[in-house]
């Protein structure tokens, strides 16, 4: 029989994520902080929780898929958290991006309680969360892994097991330094191309299946050329992440340039009020700098 699913935080990925756990027959509690979002799950089939607490009472397994780690620990560690309802032996799955050592931290208080945890941080974007092909990167005890598998396997198509606690948090940092430099590569050679008169539709056409294709460029070029700015992952959530990364750096004493300076372009996006828009947006730093409109002539 299925082990139960406790679902917290049905975001722009939480959502998608949860109806592929319901579609693959899982018994499903969720709760998210705006309630109005849980309305879509519970009318497919899933139950509502009143609290993080609550979810985790009727839970084996508890998922939470929040924004930052200060949110992470509020629904795991807080007053009405998971720690309050989880029973001995019960599994909580963190799918957020949060610092790897305050995944390590939290582990701990939760093991202390004779509960297990996996850091299981994602990458895919909503395309990904709604079509069940997440990359799924995973720190935590292998045989937890292992009974979280099935589970996995509902929301994603790639599922690492990358070590112990922690680690799957590390990797999803190191994913994205990829992604933030893909974008910025993607930006910068479609300011070229418009600057260059060319056409941006045939010059994605030639590119994007040769050596110089990414899954940022398949996935978001089109929408740049378009201007349609509709996040896959917002700027907002996109700074979060980079702010993890070279906080981690620092700890470590990597020197990461290029990242920096990417975080930095953001910022002038976040001092324009464009938090919500989709990382791609990125293009629009450059546009302010050289003053070219990519898509302007589409």
């Amino acid at each position: 029989m299925a082990e139960r699913i406790g679902f917290i935080g049905l975001g722009i990925m939480g959502r998608g994520m949860a109806h592929n756990l319901l579609k693959a027959g899982f018994p499903l509690r969720v709760w998210n902080r705006t309630a109005s979002r849980m309305q879509g799950l519970i009318d497919a089939g899933a139950e509502a929780g009143d609290s993080p607490a609550d979810v985790a009472a009727h839970s084996d397994i508890t998922i939470t898929c929040v924004s930052d780690t200060p949110d992470v620990e509020k629904v795991i560690l807080g007053e009405d958290g998971v720690i309050h309802g989880a029973k001995q032996g019960a599994l909580v799955v963190d799918c957020s991006t949060i610092s790897p050592q305050v995944t390590k931290e939290i582990a701990a208080k939760l093991a202390e309680k004779g509960i297990h945890m996996l850091d299981a941080p994602i990458s895919g974007g909503s395309e990904g969360a709604a079509k069940g092909t997440l990359s799924i990167m995973v720190g935590g005890d292998a045989e937890q892994f292992e009974r979280a598998k099935p589970a996995f396997q509902a929301m994603g198509k790639t599922i690492t097991h990358i070590g112990p606690a922690g680690a799957g948090q590390t990797v999803k940092l190191v994913n994205q330094v990829l992604v933030v430099g893909n974008c910025l590569a993607m930006c910068e050679a479609l300011l070229l191309a418009q600057a260059g008169e060319v056409d941006l539709q045939k010059t994605f056409d030639a590119i994007s299946q040769g050596a110089a294709g990414s899954w940022m460029f398949t996935n978001r070029a089109p929408q740049i050329i378009r201007r349609d700015w509709r996040p896959g992952f917002t700027v907002a959530l996109q700074q979060k992440d980079l702010r993890l990364v070279l906080d981690a750096a620092d700890e470590l004493g990597v020197p990461l340039p290029g990242t920096s300076l990417i975080f930095q372009l953001y910022r002038t996006l976040e001092a324009r009020g464009l938090q919500e828009e989709g990382n791609h947006a990125l293009i629009k730093a450059l546009e302010a700098l050289s003053q070219i409109e990519v898509g302007a002539s589409a």
